[in-house]
């Protein structure tokens, strides 16, 4: 049997499966929490994560199923390509090395990392000695991946208190900087620019005006206060920043994976880099487990397998993610980025037609904000929706331990309702049930925790791609209307006539 019709048995055979209630589920399998809720360790002093995917109608028959069809598609060969640093990333010709920046890939370039890293430690402790003068404020300014990860990173870590106070500008309209210059003191303030290219358009705009407010402001020699994070190093010096401010990350890192090289160096500076360390190890944790485990047992391979059973066998074209946690706010934004950007795709890694869906649309919120806003529609709604819970044992706060014991209650109090519903003679007060959640409970918001969630989620797509046969490390689905914006720049396009009514209403014609 070719290839390709291992693969259609297999999800010919899934989907025949019969489809047992959450309820007959659990009522037929007495182990089936300890199948399916597995609680992972950190390392010695690091603490765990309980990933808990029993409310997901996941059962043997599907498992197996979901084995039989990683198989098909040679997820252990992938898996393989990815860790050994090989060119996973056809379309564009690339390896995807960024579990190399994390201690966990090719002895190269884990060697190459690790030199990298040291010489981002060492400008990060050269800066808080004061080899650039007092520094209190750091303007990060990306774009994507480049601004998402460390938005997430500083918003989760920094709430108790910093080295140096970090805002994150990502937008190109310019409200998104003018409020980053409200916050920050030009005399001691760094800019980091950070782009893979140094040729990004709303990066560099951002970045140029930056060097007119430091200038505006007093700063004699603007250039002097700019850290390049950048995988062209060469295009930084063209620039004017000096190349020993300068923190070049290897081509075969992609922007959406690459908080976990020289563009986390806010994440560095704002906790020091011991904490960054953490995180690094926290993530490698997940590494290890994900390059050396098989089959269901595989956290994010279980998680994958799940995720297929709703967006392919099911139809559900969303799935959402609700942190219970203030801390994680940003988690659902970085979620959204990772995997849409990177399984939103149409054809397979061979380059013909996908024969399914791809990523369902990611999105979320906080609780328990949410619950006064969309969960209506998760509970009653006529749309199933599998859901993520993510909350932490330990509080973020120093209030009343009446918040927290709140906050979790809630939590677990949504996963039990979606699942197990109320029946009403009143239709309008009665609850379906038999909808599926997930739940992620750390022990305490830290840095290695929150390097393992990226990570386990960073594998989970990983794993979806795989089992969908496609290649999740290219986005060219980006650039279209970036090229079509620098054709309106230059005068060089023909539109439509509602896009020609718009740019003459708005002066650009």
């Amino acid at each position: 049997m070719s290839t390709n019709q291992s693969v259609k048995a297999a999800w010919d055979h899934l989907a025949g499966l019969p489809r047992p209630t959450l309820a007959e589920l659990f009522a037929g399998d007495a182990d089936r929490l300890s199948k399916l809720s597995t609680r992972f360790e950190l390392g010695e002093g690091l603490g765990g994560i309980r990933f808990d995917w029993s409310k997901m109608h996941l059962d043997d028959a599907h498992i197996a199923g979901f084995e039989a069809l990683a198989a098909a598609q040679d997820f252990d060969g992938r898996r393989a390509q990815l860790f050994g640093g090989e060119k996973i990333n056809n379309t564009e010709g690339r390896a995807a090395e960024h579990t190399a920046q994390r201690g966990v890939g090719k002895d190269t370039s884990v060697e190459e990392a690790q030199a990298l890293h040291q010489r981002m430690a060492s400008l990060v402790g050269a800066i808080h000695e004061g080899a650039l003068g007092e520094v209190r404020h750091l303007i990060h300014i990306g774009i994507g991946g480049s601004a998402l990860g460390p938005a997430l990173a500083i918003d989760a870590l920094t709430r108790d208190g910093c080295v140096v106070q970090v805002h994150v500008v990502a937008n190109i309209d310019g409200c998104a900087l003018e409020a980053a210059f409200a916050k920050a003191d030009p005399a001691t303030t760094l800019i980091a620019v950070a782009s893979k290219t140094f040729t990004t358009i709303e990066t560099m705009t951002n970045a140029k005006s930056a060097l007119n407010w430091l200038k505006e402001n007093g700063v004699d020699d603007p250039y002097g206060r700019v850290v390049a994070l950048t995988a062209a190093p060469e295009k930084a010096v063209e620039w004017g920043v000096d190349e020993t401010r300068i923190l070049p990350f290897p081509e075969s890192v992609g922007g959406r994976y690459s908080l976990w090289s020289s563009i986390g160096f806010p994440v560095a500076l704002a906790l020091g880099f011991e904490e960054f360390a953490e995180f690094l190890a926290g993530a490698a944790a997940i590494d290890e487990h994900f390059a050396n485990t098989d089959g269901a047992a595989n956290l994010p391979l279980r998680a994958a397998f799940a995720d297929q059973l709703y967006t392919r066998l099911r139809g559900c074209q969303t799935r959402a993610c609700f942190a219970y946690d203030e801390r994680l706010a940003l988690l659902p934004d970085y979620l959204q980025q990772l995997e849409m950007e990177s399984n939103g795709k149409s054809v397979t890694f061979d380059g013909a037609p996908l024969d399914g869906p791809s990523a369902p649309i990611t999105w979320g919120g906080v609780g328990t904000d949410a619950q006064h806003a969309v969960f209506q529609l998760l509970h009653q709604g006529t749309i199933v929706v599998p859901v993520d819970f993510i909350a932490s044992i330990a509080p973020g706060d120093q209030l009343d331990p009446a918040h927290h014991r709140i906050l979790l209650m809630n939590c677990f109090a949504q996963g039990a309702a979606l699942m197990a519903g109320k029946d009403s003679a009143d239709k309008s007060r009665s609850y379906p049930g038999n909808r599926p959640s997930a739940t992620i409970l750390i022990d305490d918001l830290s840095p290695a925790s929150l390097g393992a969630l990226i990570a386990f989620h960073e594998h989970r797509t990983f794993a979806n791609a795989v089992l969908l046969g496609i290649n999740p490390f290219d986005q060219f689905g980006v650039e279209l209307g970036k090229q079509i914006a620098n054709a309106i720049d230059k005068g060089e396009a023909q539109f439509d006539a509602s896009t020609t009514a718009l740019l003459a209403e708005a002066g650009l014609a």
